[in-house]
């Protein structure tokens, strides 16, 4: 998609039955009406929740206020806000009956009613037949569609919008940067970065902060970084979104500095800003930082907030191994929801506590709190792990019930379970009845063949994933180098990992990757060849590395080999 080339056209959109249905029963409100006087059009008890705003509409009524256009406007701005929907439906009515459709102000607010309260056909409908259009009218509609999660409807609108020669604005932009967020459409992101630095609108906080997001929801934090660096004035959601950036590339020290930074210039974090810090802490390196921000979360007052609740419980499985440090975590969550109950299960599965996960979820059903799919993705796991089969094949009834079964993750979590469970035919019974699978899904199985003696089967599988659109990653490649050291595949083995290190998108190899061909070379009695190929590598041996080639030596009986390998074992050890 380019802002620059000639967009293909919108595709017509098909107009609902309900949006025609909506367009109606305004219609025919305006026409049992109309014998009724104004103060019946607006029923000030529709929107009990906001006195004020319902006593507006009263006196607006009374004095017979609702002929002037300014008021008619300011009542569906308020239907909009409030999401008061049949309110807003009479107010459409009374402005068809005072003939008040042409007035693109008041229009447009109808647009931004039905936008806002998620009726986003009619909006269009209505968007359709306006004879002109502000760049209030293009925004309602693009925000509406980017609500009702359809951003490339939002981007194509955006498209269209710029060829009717509409000046965008700042909220403009910002929307259709968010759709690009939404998409990871970087293209098109950087397309409308260039538009932002000609029309000067960079200088807007809002349409800096939403470039910061954009850069970071498509993968590119460095150029995120570049834009947060020049922005001449940043709020607390821009420096939350760059939080989040590197919380999402798993940064924890960039995000740590940033925070300290951001109180260095008297700006508080928020609540978000808190949750995106902790979710950058993913293992025992963190510990100390993870206390840090747990300090300063009670200085606060922030830990009754049930998201931050519910991600200290989960940093705390993943920076710390004691048990009894998260137990303490768990017992001063004051909210028991889905959220910091599935907080508490995954916890306790990554702590190796399967079984103290599994009676938390039975205590969870108990209490009637509704289970989701990361519920059972987690129970599911911790099933795997404890080898409990017949509990899982209980599981996967629930999750057949439930109408679960048709998400990928918990799927790849059933493909996992019955493999550590060792019932590999279910395993790749359940595989094979899914109707997509990505790369955790292949992983899974192949895993399942390689750990199991399968290396034949684990080969021919990864060969098949080869043909597919699917990229095999670090774990792929680990997993099959496995299987070919289980079956004597010495050749396929070196193809995989000169396939692997050729790769330039990949990671960088690890020392198991090295380790795995070190044992393929030394099972199938290549000991010289297995030395020689350590004595080359690019990087550190580690002890496995030493370990799979003394086992091979002394399975083949080279002494010579075996001596030189323990001792460099040792070495690696010290």
């Amino acid at each position: 998609m380019s802002l620059c080339s000639s967009a293909s056209p919108l595709r017509k959109l098909k107009v609902s039955k309900s949006a025609n249905h909506l367009l109606s029963r305004a219609l025919t409100s305006h026409n049992h009406h109309e014998e009724h006087s104004n103060s019946r059009t607006f029923n000030s008890n529709q929107n009990a929740s906001s006195p004020v705003d319902s006593d507006l509409i009263a006196e607006f009524t009374r004095h017979g206020s609702l002929s002037n256009p300014y008021f008619l406007n300011k009542i569906m701005s308020f239907c909009a806000k409030s999401g008061s929907f049949d309110l807003g439906i009479q107010a459409h009515s009374t402005i068809l009956k005072l003939g008040f459709i042409s007035n693109v102000y008041i229009c447009s607010a109808v647009v931004d009613m039905y936008a806002k309260c998620g009726e986003i056909s009619s909006a269009r409908v209505l968007f359709d037949q306006m004879p002109q259009r502000t760049v209030v009218t293009w925004n309602s509609l693009i925000s509406g569609y980017l609500a009702v999660n359809c951003p490339k409807i939002a981007i194509e609108l955006f498209i269209k919008m710029l060829k009717a020669a509409i000046n965008v604005s700042a909220f403009s932009v910002s929307s259709c940067l968010a759709g690009c967020s939404q998409l990871e459409a970087r293209e098109v992101g950087t397309q409308v970065h260039g538009l932002i630095l000609k029309t000067g609108l960079g200088y807007n906080v809002v349409v800096g902060t939403s470039l910061v997001d954009m850069y970071s929801k498509c993968g590119d934090v460095d150029d995120s970084r570049l834009v947060f660096d020049h922005m001449v004035n940043r709020n607390v959601i821009t420096w939350t979104s760059m939080v989040t950036g590197y919380s999402q590339i798993e940064k924890p020290d960039e995000a740590m500095a940033l925070v300290k930074e951001m109180v260095r210039q008297d700006l508080r974090p928020n609540c978000v800003t808190y949750n995106s810090l902790l979710s950058s802490f993913s293992g025992p390196d963190c510990l100390s930082y993870c206390l840090q921000v747990h300090c300063c979360i009670i200085q606060l007052g922030l830990e009754s907030n049930v998201y931050i609740a519910a991600t200290l419980v989960t940093v705390y499985s993943k920076c710390s191994s004691s048990l009894e440090d998260f137990k303490k975590v768990c017992s001063v969550v004051m909210t028991c929801d889905n959220i910091t109950w599935n907080a508490v299960i995954a916890g306790y599965s990554k702590l190796g506590r399967h079984e103290e996960a599994l009676r938390c979820f039975h205590e969870m059903k108990q209490a009637g709190i509704d289970i989701d799919s990361y519920t059972l993705t987690s129970v599911v796991g911790a099933i795997g792990s404890s080898s409990f089969l017949e509990e899982g094949k209980a599981m996967h009834a629930l999750i057949h019930r439930t109408g679960y079964i048709s998400h990928l993750n918990v799927q790849n979590g059933l493909v996992s379970m019955y493999a550590r469970c060792g019932a590999i035919g279910d395993s790749k019974r359940v595989f094979w009845f899914m109707e997509e699978h990505d790369v955790i899904s292949w992983n899974a199985l192949l895993t399942a063949f390689a750990h199991h003696g399968y290396g034949r089967e684990a080969v021919e599988l990864f060969e098949q994933m080869r043909k597919t659109e699917i990229k095999p990653n670090s774990s792929t490649f680990l997993a099959v180098l496995c299987a070919c050291s289980h079956v004597g595949f010495v050749d396929k083995g070196i193809e995989y990992f000169d396939t692997m290190k050729s790769d330039i998108l990949l990671e960088p190899l690890k020392v198991e990757h090295y380790a795995s061909l070190v044992d393929t070379f030394g099972r199938a009695g290549y000991l010289n060849e297995a030395e020689a190929f350590i004595n080359r590598m690019p990087i550190l041996p580690a002890p496995s590395v030493y370990k799979a080639l003394l086992s091979a030596s002394l399975v083949h009986g080279n002494r010579e080999i075996a001596a030189r390998s323990a001792k460099k074992a040792s070495r690696a050890l010290a």
